[in-house]
């Protein structure tokens, strides 16, 4: 059984630089089959963005894909260390209400794990774990 966020987190996260545009993240979450990005700052993890927040904050906005990632993505972000207990994540993902927390070693991001992540390992028979183990939904 994991015990840690290294056993369940997915590792060599997509990752855009802050000044790139929001397309090119958006193309990298097609590419990556996931709803999140990893955004840096010269390398060093400066928040993270998701599909809602490009929806939310750029299109709902009539922005257009060149938009700078720094304005869609949310800056103040919740991460761990590898070594994190599967418990603290869990109570952290809570307190912040938030469905995934990069794994940061040294201020650089070297996996993300997910809501889904920890439902599978603590629940594999559940809705959400189901859900999350389908291909397209990471």
């Amino acid at each position: 059984m994991a015990r840690t966020v290294a056993d369940v987190m997915t590792s060599h996260p997509a990752t855009v630089e802050a000044d790139q545009p929001v397309s090119v993240a958006a193309s990298l979450m097609r590419d990556n089959d996931t709803g999140a990005v990893i955004v840096n700052d010269n390398g060093r993890i400066k928040g993270i963005v998701t599909d809602r927040d490009i929806t939310v904050r750029v299109t709902a906005d009539e922005r257009g894909p060149d938009t700078p990632v720094r304005d869609a993505c949310s800056p103040s972000v919740e991460a761990v260390g590898p070594d994190t207990s599967i418990e603290q994540a869990v109570q952290l993902m809570r307190t912040h209400a938030v469905r995934r927390l990069p794994v940061v070693e040294d201020g650089r991001a070297v996996g993300v794990v997910s809501l889904g992540d920890l439902a599978m390992e603590r629940d594999p028979n559940s809705a959400l774990a189901d859900i999350s183990a389908a291909e397209g939904n990471r």
